[in-house]
């Protein structure tokens, strides 16, 4: 197979091995930081990709997401606070372990739960990656387009609390994508006029806005303080050891959570934070000691990372064989490919095969890298994310964004754009839009316009061509299919809530 040739190459390159432990480190610290992310960081980080080799920035950036993905757990175990939307799941079942003076325990198990998900993921990636792009090839301009399609709708309509909210951050994206010139006929669109805005919304400046400083300011609006438990918690976390008999009850948990992870890893945008409470309720469900969940159980904190981490290696696999992000570090990834002018798609495994396995190869070290770091010094970390206040925190971030922002090509127009996407991100947060949906989206617009236009000039004009071809025609159904279930999802929802209030 290849991925051993890759790995071997990796590991004989010390250059890649500094990217791969250095990216951990970062990673770890930045999801471990409440009001961080590993997505606002690596779309902080992007412009110092400019500069580098292809395969170190996307290893670099690829690790960090990663890692990022692990170092919530920190958080949530320690600061009852969780470094990402999927820490929640890990929040229930960490933070009474860690009041019950078992924090170390609890992050150990966090630890070897998510290498084993991740490791999982993996495995599963470099086995199936290559069937899926010599499909993948086989695809026209018609299936392409119903592919975007439908990951259009079960973006906006599978994530987040409400349908039209999604769909309307997703029809966002598109619109704002669509600013500049029309790639066929070359007019202007949605520019007013505007000189800068002939050349687009650059991709750079609306992820760092959007991230970084969306995150910052619904951070800055419900900022919480550390408490003197949080820090009594983390200092007292290296005294408590884990035996093979505490973790053994908690292996079959994981390895569900591994198996839940990639299946819906491979989904595009539905991402580890469902993951990870769909493999918490199927964990309750099937324990031996339901009731003890919520309370402190082990196994209630192996189930969600496993599945949380093992999102991150099956999520590439619509990003390199379609050339559509599985999730909003997918989004940042695919920049990083333009930016280094390597189409994405199923043809990337003809012509940059050796970049994608080294690429894996680096995904696996960095597994490695961050679980052994993490094992022996997750509450270091903690420690040294104590000791910085939010007072200087904040604005170094500010700072920095702006300057990334300006540094990718130099333009003040994009601190602008940079700083509109940062009010933007913070009122979609605020008001329970999709945010994943709407950069995801903005991602995928153009390349959604292209094949729809291909499938025009193929049938001269007819739009029947997308339901004549029956695998355009299923991947159709299957995005309305998905909001269906959705919605009938939210009626019984809001029935069972109906009759319950009912019954009091």
């Amino acid at each position: 197979m290849e991925i051993f040739p890759a790995l071997l190459s990796v590991i004989t390159d010390p250059t890649l091995l500094f990217a791969i432990v250095l990216a951990a480190v970062v990673g770890m610290i930045v999801g471990a930081t409440p009001g961080l992310t590993a997505s606002a960081a690596i779309a902080m980080l992007l412009p110092i990709t400019f500069y580098m080799s292809p395969l170190f920035a996307l290893a670099f950036l690829y690790v960090i997401g990663k890692s990022g993905r692990y170092g919530g757990s920190i958080a949530a175990i320690l600061f009852n606070t969780p470094g990402t939307a999927a820490s929640a799941a890990t929040q229930i079942d960490g933070y009474p372990l860690a009041r019950a003076g078992k924090a170390g325990k609890a992050m150990r198990v966090a630890t070897i739960s998510s290498i084993i998900g991740d490791l999982m993921g993996d495995i599963l990636l470099v086995i199936g990656v290559g069937f899926i792009a010599a499909i993948a090839l086989k695809l026209g301009p018609p299936e392409t387009f119903a592919i975007y399609f439908a990951a259009f709708v079960v973006i906006g309509s599978v994530i987040g609390n409400s349908i039209i909210k999604g769909l309307a951050s997703a029809l966002m994206g598109i619109l704002i994508a669509m600013v500049g010139l029309d790639p066929i006929s070359s007019e202007e669109r949605y520019t007013f006029g505007s000189f800068e805005l002939s050349n687009g919304i650059g991709l750079v400046p609306l992820m760092i806005g959007v991230f970084v400083l969306g995150e910052v300011f619904a951070q800055l609006e419900t900022r919480r303080k550390i408490t003197g438990e949080t820090e009594e918690n983390a200092s007292t976390a290296d005294g408590s050891t884990l035996t093979w008999e505490e973790y053994k009850p908690c292996l079959p948990h994981a390895l569900r959570g591994g198996f839940i992870g990639a299946g819906i890893g491979v989904l595009p945008g539905l991402g580890s934070a469902i993951a990870a409470f769909i493999s918490y309720g199927e964990g309750k469900r099937r324990a031996k000691n339901p009731e003890m969940w919520g309370k402190g159980a082990l196994e209630g904190v192996a189930a969600p990372e496993a599945a949380n981490n093992a999102v991150s290696g099956p999520s590439m696999a619509p990003l390199l064989t379609l050339g559509i992000p599985g999730s909003t570090i997918g989004a940042i990834l695919l920049g990083v490919f333009l930016i280094h002018g390597i189409q994405v798609g199923p043809t990337l495994f003809l012509t940059d095969k050796e970049l994608v396995y080294k690429l894996f190869a680096c995904g696996m070290l960095g597994i490695l890298a961050y679980g052994l770091i993490g094992y022996f010094g997750a509450t270091q970390v903690a420690r040294l994310i104590l000791k910085i206040p939010t007072n200087v925190l904040y604005p170094l971030i500010f700072l920095t964004s702006f300057v990334a922002a300006y540094s990718a090509r130099g333009s003040m127009f994009d601190v602008t754009v940079m700083t509109v996407a940062g009010f933007a991100g913070w009122l979609m947060r605020k008001y329970d839009f999709n945010v994943a949906a709407f950069v995801i989206s903005f991602v995928l617009a153009k390349g959604a316009e292209e094949t729809f236009r291909q499938s025009l000039l193929m049938s001269e004009g007819g739009a029947l061509v997308f339901v004549e071809r029956p695998i355009a025609l299923a991947f159709l159904l299957v995005g309305l299919a998905a909001m269906g279930f959705r919605i009938r999802g939210i009626i019984k929802e809001r029935r069972i809530a109906q009759g319950e209030l009912g019954d009091a």
